[in-house]
């Protein structure tokens, strides 16, 4: 029994000593530094920022693609022309993950800043632009953080749409945030413990039973958690109003 305790700590130890020292795997964000090392034509540039890991496609994100879209469409009636680009906080790979954890359980402090940095340096080579930086869950504790680090001298060309932000998240004061929750039926932004937990075991048990029988699906499609989705057409006011208020 003595050995068995001491195998168990011993690979919870080792488990621990790799989590911290292991290779940092982040992603390049080649398009996004394309975009930021030209001098785009149009007018606002959208930085779309999915849920989960933060590594979804944009033609994969039924969650928050229509949002994205809206946005856009929204800005196009105003006469602006707008492209989005993706910013991807881990890579898809087993230590990309790893690196992506670190990132979260450290709240994006490195990422927020280095991307803050280069939103801070593109617009003073661009300062006509707009950047409207939009984030869904994960993705929006992620720009609420890159939003505390923007340089004062160019807060007011940037602007963040936070939606369904989660509960140990401090919420931010500042004029150009704007945070879509809807507490009275999200779980996640309400921190409803029991709703929690019982997605998160209802979840792996799917999940589980998916690898035993040969399934290659990302663990993220089986952690439904009612409440927890927004559309475009129950956020559209808040957004468009927030938008316009900065635009027009």
């Amino acid at each position: 029994m003595g050995k068995i305790k001491y195998l168990i700590y011993s690979l919870v130890f080792l488990g621990g000593l790799f989590f911290l020292l292991s290779p940092e795997a982040l992603p390049s964000n080649a398009q996004l530094k394309e975009v930021f090392n030209s001098s785009p034509e149009d007018d606002i540039i959208v930085i779309f920022n999915s849920g989960g890991w933060g590594n979804t496609p944009l033609n994969e994100a039924q969650d928050f693609a229509p949002i994205i879209r809206g946005i856009q469409d929204t800005v196009s009636q105003w006469g602006y022309s707008s492209i989005v680009v993706p910013y991807e906080r881990t890579e898809n790979s087993f230590l990309g993950k790893i690196s992506g954890a670190k990132e979260t359980f450290q709240l994006f402090r490195r990422q927020a800043e280095d991307f803050s940095r280069d939103i801070g340096d593109f617009l003073k080579r661009n300062p006509t632009k707009k950047i409207i930086v939009a984030g869904l869950c994960n993705g929006g504790i992620f720009t609420n953080r890159v939003m505390e680090n923007i340089p004062n001298d160019i807060k007011n060309q940037v602007y963040a749409v936070e939606v369904g932000v989660p509960f140990w998240e401090k919420t931010s004061n500042s004029d150009n945030i704007l945070i879509v929750n809807d507490r009275e039926e999200d779980p996640l932004s309400r921190g409803e413990a029991k709703t929690l937990f019982s997605t998160l075991f209802k979840g792996m048990s799917r999940w589980s039973l998916a690898k035993i029988s040969g399934e290659d699906i990302g663990i993220s499609q089986f952690f439904y958690m009612p409440g927890h989705q927004y559309s475009w057409p129950e956020v559209q006011p808040e957004v468009v109003y927030f938008l316009e208020r900065k635009l027009r």
